[in-house]
């Protein structure tokens, strides 16, 4: 959501009513990739009936059934994968090479979640512990019927995969509503599940614009998982709270990096320029200021500056990265680039002659006042600042000053040192020697148990093998006076 208002590439077509059909664009070229229906409320309720009557037949099925199911879909996507990575890269302007990481990573999503599932959600026993009132049985965890995914654009299968994936393993029915960017790739995906199976739609896409993606959530699902920007999550909160349906938020963000004296540079370097560039700087992972030991600042920024002017934005296959997607997201960052100038930084690399829509080339700033927007705002584009810090303990200051908690990246030979330096940082994430990535070390962490948890419900079934005193009227004095026994004996009063 709250892409509509900003991005003219992928278009509404008028006519006399409201719009209809709804037009991807290739970032690169500004060539049609395809049409695709603009889906309403009447479209919406047909689409989770639909997914309601399936759901039934795929959650009664057992894991191994479910297991077979998923593993032929994986197998039709792989043997896609040319065609998705081509898609991809006309959706999103990415470099193929970048295209066919994200389909391999989600096909490897896939493919655990649909082996994992029985191990991860299957019931298992409990038994009862000796001297307490605890009761054996047994625990499982139940589909909670249809799931509406909302993707974003910049990863357009990795991202929603992560969530329709883990939703079907678990035995739901899922409907999904990619970014109205995306929409060619949201579709592909569907269609390789309704090919194998045409009478079970359970998994269904729903194209269109922010107002689909309003109706989807006022759908009344069982649950909504949503992608995306912090603007459209907020947006998505609000709606679910209308209707009291559950959500699943997840918003990413480019993080810091933190350079030791003993960290290796030209390693550090190569991750600094990859962190703040790859698909020009919109994923939602990666890093977007450095702050770095004082004695070893001078090595490290002209290793990054070698490093970025290497690179070259462009539509071609020998491209480092594609154009910026998102229009407006070139003022953004021109205002920042702009901001940070004037306030004092300094253009190692590029300036605000590099923005040249729809292609930024790489801009590398340096002693930038960390009020500047450049360090502030959202990380958008290829920019990458570092800046100069006396010691670590300013480093812990400047990356615990931010109004956001993201990721860090700590560069260092000393591994036994990072736990004690990462428990100062106010951050849910510190990778080592590494820069965040989507996926795999960073946000939507793909062959996560917890993935497949979130889609389900737990249910308890307890069993009463010995008489309990006090679940009945009959209170005996004897009885009372061994239950204080036992609670002496096992608390020492």
């Amino acid at each position: 959501m709250a892409e509509s208002a900003q991005q003219p590439r992928a278009a509404a077509r008028t006519g006399a009513g409201r719009s209809k059909v709804l037009t991807s664009y290739d970032p690169r070229t500004g060539e049609v990739v395809g049409d695709f229906a603009i889906m309403g409320a009447g479209e919406l309720t047909r689409a989770v009936r639909a997914a309601n009557t399936t759901e039934q037949w795929w959650a009664t099925m057992d894991f191994a059934g479910r297991k077979r199911w998923l593993l032929d879909w994986k197998r039709a996507i792989a043997r896609g994968t040319r065609d998705l990575v081509e898609l991809i890269s006309s959706e999103t302007g990415k470099p193929r090479l970048d295209a066919a990481v994200e389909v391999t990573l989600a096909v490897e999503h896939l493919d655990w979640v649909a082996r994992h599932a029985e191990r991860t959600l299957g019931r298992t026993t409990r038994a009862a512990a000796r001297f307490r009132r605890d009761q054996p049985g047994s625990i499982g965890h139940l589909p909670l019927g249809v799931i509406g995914v909302l993707g974003p654009w910049h990863n357009p299968v990795l991202a929603p995969m992560n969530s329709i994936a883990s939703a079907m393993a678990a035995g739901n029915a899922v409907v999904f509503k990619p970014s109205e960017l995306t929409p060619g790739v949201g579709a592909w995906l569907a269609d390789t599940w309704s090919r194998l199976s045409p009478s079970q739609p359970v998994l269904q896409v729903v194209t269109g614009d922010s107002t689909t993606a309003t109706a989807l959530c006022r759908s009344r699902l069982d649950k909504i998982a949503y992608t995306g920007s912090p603007a459209g999550a907020r947006e998505v909160t609000v709606l679910c709270a209308q209707t009291g349906t559950p959500l699943i938020v997840e918003q990413g963000g480019r993080g810091a990096m933190v350079v030791q004296v003993d960290a290796r540079l030209d390693t550090a370097a190569a991750a600094a320029v990859y962190g703040s560039m790859s698909n020009s700087g919109q994923h939602p992972a990666g890093v977007h200021v450095v702050y770095v030991a004082d004695s070893v600042y001078e090595p490290f920024l002209e290793l990054v500056a070698a490093a970025a002017r290497r690179l070259r934005p462009a539509a071609d296959r020998r491209a480092s990265y594609g154009p910026m997607v998102l229009e407006a997201q070139l003022d953004v960052v021109r205002r920042q680039v702009r901001d940070a100038l004037t306030r004092g930084g300094r253009a190692v690399v590029g300036s605000l002659e590099s923005i040249r829509e729809p292609y930024i080339e790489p801009v590398v700033l340096t002693e930038v006042p960390e009020v500047s927007l450049a360090i502030t705002g959202d990380a958008v584009g290829p920019v990458l600042v570092v800046n100069r810090v006396a010691g670590m303990d300013e480093a812990v200051e400047r990356v615990n000053a931010s109004e956001r908690s993201l990721p860090v990246a700590v560069f260092t030979r000393d591994i036994r040192s990072v736990p004690e330096f990462a428990e100062r940082l106010r951050t849910p994430l510190v990778t080592v020697n590494a820069t965040p990535v989507y996926g795999v070390n960073g946000p939507g962490r793909i062959r996560d148990p917890r993935s497949l948890l979130e889609f389900t419900r737990p249910q308890l079934i307890t069993e009463q093998r010995h008489r309990d005193p006090l679940g009945t009227f009959d209170n005996h004095p004897q009885r009372l006076r061994m239950a204080r026994a036992l609670f002496r004996l096992r608390h020492r009063v």
